[in-house]
């Protein structure tokens, strides 16, 4: 964060450099230019700054995860504080899930096609959030593994306490997961 800060102000100074270049060039040429020009030229380089890494971000961060992980949903959303953003809205949050593997048939007591993955949840300026899930591949269904039904202590007789959602064969969840 503190690197967007810090290329924020750079693009503010370089859009100021800019003004006073055009301000000089008006001086040569015998005319006289405002001298508001330059804070809002930096201003208008601070703030479409700004607006290129809300647009952006989601591209940044898929970027540094590895190529096994795939996005699965992305939420666009437009923002009162943000007016440019109901011209095109922008993502908000997504949501990626990692790369699977199949859980121990002598845990699930089943001969289901099971997998664990993890969901990792982006979200603009907060902490990437990791969710464990298990996704059954055969009937469609999918858990959310919790601290004590972690994949570390997933035993045959608290896997049976799962509660289970069903999935439709088209979520992107249920396709990212068991087509792999």
């Amino acid at each position: 964060m503190i690197y967007e800060f810090i290329a924020t102000v750079t693009a503010g100074f370089g859009m100021a450099g800019i003004a006073m270049i055009l301000r000089q060039l008006a001086k040569l040429m015998g005319r006289k230019a405002p001298k508001w020009l330059i804070p809002i030229f930096a201003g208008f380089g601070m703030l479409g700054f700004q607006i290129h890494q809300e647009y952006h971000w989601d591209k940044q961060q898929l970027q540094t995860i590895p190529e096994s992980v795939q996005v699965i949903k992305n939420v666009e959303g437009s923002l009162w504080y943000r007016p440019w953003s109901y011209i095109k809205p922008q993502v908000i949050r997504f949501m990626a899930s990692g790369e699977a593997k199949t859980i121990d048939r002598a845990i699930s007591s089943t001969t289901d096609d099971i997998r664990l993955s993890n969901l990792y949840l982006f979200e603009r300026r907060i902490s990437t959030k990791v969710i464990p899930q298990l996704v059954n591949c055969t009937h469609p269904a999918t858990t959310t593994l919790t601290q004590s039904t972690s994949e570390a202590k997933l035993t045959a007789a608290n896997f049976k306490q799962l509660s289970w959602h069903t999935l439709a064969i088209n979520e992107p969840l249920y396709q990212a997961v068991c087509s792999q």
